[in-house]
């Protein structure tokens, strides 16, 4: 049985086993040039090469999709063939504009819910079955306040953080 993966830094160590770099993927510039795009390449070639075929992704902090909506669509080129993407963040405007660029992609393997929510509240429920990758922004207004680490760790097996942002890159007890 493979170890989970439990850090609470980004996955530099995965990204060497990538060969993919932005100018050979089409698809957003702005997922593209995203601190964390190397490191979620990495991750999901890594979790392909241990034979995986299905991947769950949840963006604590999705703004308007762009990275999830990348990063499964990465995901499917890379061979997986059921892709579960989940997206959480504050803003209704922000959600309701990844849920339009969410229905333009028409992709039976892939799955994409974006909500409303509070992301400590809408990660508890991930720590039942754990995200494969969770990504996360940080670096935010409230993002010090108490359970926000924890419930980032406990909802998946991989957190990756934007490491451009200032923050305590600790790994989770």
């Amino acid at each position: 049985m493979t170890p989970k993966l439990k850090p609470f830094v980004t996955a530099d160590r995965l990204s060497s086993t990538s060969m993919v770099t932005p100018s050979t993927i089409l698809g957003s510039r702005a997922a593209h040039n995203d601190a964390r795009w190397t490191d979620i390449c990495g991750a999901l070639a890594a979790l392909r090469e241990r034979g995986r075929h299905s991947v769950r992704i949840v963006d604590a902090d999705c703004a308007c999709g762009t990275l999830l909506i990348e990063a499964v669509r990465h995901a499917r080129a890379l061979g997986f063939t059921a892709i579960e993407g989940r997206g959480i963040d504050g803003s209704p405007a922000m959600i309701g504009r990844a849920r339009a660029a969410a229905a333009r992609l028409h992709e039976p393997a892939i799955g994409l819910t974006f909500e409303v929510a509070d992301m400590v509240e809408a990660l508890a429920g991930e720590a039942d079955f754990p995200a494969d990758i969770v990504l996360w922004h940080g670096g935010r207004a409230g993002d010090d306040r108490p359970g926000v680490r924890a419930s980032l760790v406990n909802a998946g097996d991989l957190l990756i953080v934007d490491r451009d942002r200032p923050r305590d890159r600790a790994r989770a007890a």
